[in-house]
């Protein structure tokens, strides 16, 4: 989603616009990532590192994520678009790390749903 903040003349406004392509930043060079025909890149959602007691979950004892920011989506996706925050199974899809952040890419039928 690429946000565009426009101030002029006391007029303040957001455009907010859907990009099906992902600028990666590598050795200080960028690249673009756009997945093909039903796939989505999702950004994966970090879980909490506390319990609401306050006490300290280890990575090793962390249940596998299975929330995604959507990044970019194929052509032939129909029903998730940039922006959506999905659920999916916790051993579908591929992921990798750029940048030091975690990214799945999944195909649109392994989805389960879409938060609201």
């Amino acid at each position: 989603m690429l946000i565009i903040r426009l101030e002029n003349l006391n007029i303040k406004c957001i455009i907010s616009i859907s990009v099906s392509l992902l600028l990666i930043k590598t050795g200080g060079e960028f690249m673009k990532f756009k997945p093909l025909a039903d796939r989505i890149l999702g950004k994966i959602e970090e879980q909490e590192q506390k319990t609401e007691s306050g006490i300290i979950i280890p990575d090793t004892a962390k249940e596998k994520p299975q929330k995604a920011r959507v990044e970019a989506v194929g052509s032939d996706v129909e029903h998730v678009k940039v922006g959506d925050l999905v659920l999916f199974a916790k051993y579908s899809g591929t992921e990798l790390k750029l940048n030091d952040q975690d990214y799945i890419i999944l195909k649109e039928d392994e989805v389960l749903g879409i938060f609201e």
